[in-house]
Order: structure tokens, then C-alpha cells, then sequence
């Protein structure tokens, strides 16, 4: 017998290509804060990014927590993995390094 049943969405795919920096973030905040999918951001084609960059992401993570949803990130670039581990964010994202090994 079949009691409660939960309703799962599908996560929402994000690809965000080229810069991911201050100007590009106040465009993608709607985005990234507005809907309470579950919700994957692929930045395999991220060139740069910033510190508001940065901050967008920890704002979505955190907003993400906060709704008991979740927030993804998949197939990081070189300058996204370079930026997180300057600022020691990989294990808060739960960002596989290449060849798939965690950050600890």
C-alpha cells in the first residue's frame, strides 16, 4: 500500500558559456535565485570568472540549502576549478577534480 507519495522534479540545466563575472552574474541572478528546481549549472564553457561570479554561485548554493532543494555544479572548467580551489569552495560545491577525486 502506497501512503505518501513525494513528487520529484527534474532538475533545471543551466550551460553557461564565456565569462561568468560581475556583469555576466547580475544578468544570470534571476536565473540562478528565482526558480526552486533543482537545478545543475554546466560550466564546462566558463572562460573567466570573478569574484561576483563567485558569490552568485555561494548565493544560489546557499538559497538551494535553504529551500531543501539542490545545486549542482557539473564539468567544470580549468578557470572555474582554479578559482574555486583559490578560494577553497570545491568541497562546498562537492566538485569532482579531473579524474574524479574530491576535494578533502
Amino acid at each position: 500500500m502506497l501512503k505518501h507519495m513525494t513528487q520529484v522534479e527534474a532538475p533545471a540545466l543551466l550551460t553557461i558559456e564565456g565569462e561568468l563575472t560581475i556583469f555576466r552574474a547580475t544578468e544570470l541572478k534571476p536565473l540562478l535565485l528565482e526558480d526552486p528546481r533543482p537545478l545543475v549549472i554546466d560550466l564546462s564553457d566558463v572562460t573567466e570568472i570573478d569574484t561576483a561570479g563567485v558569490q552568485l554561485l555561494m548565493q544560489a548554493k546557499k538559497m538551494a540549502l535553504q529551500s531543501q532543494s539542490t545545486l549542482t555544479l557539473v564539468a567544470c572548467s580549468s578557470a572555474v576549478l582554479d578559482v574555486l580551489d583559490i578560494f577553497n569552495l570545491l568541497s562546498y560545491f562537492e566538485v569532482s577534480l579531473p579524474g574524479g577525486k574530491h576535494d578533502s
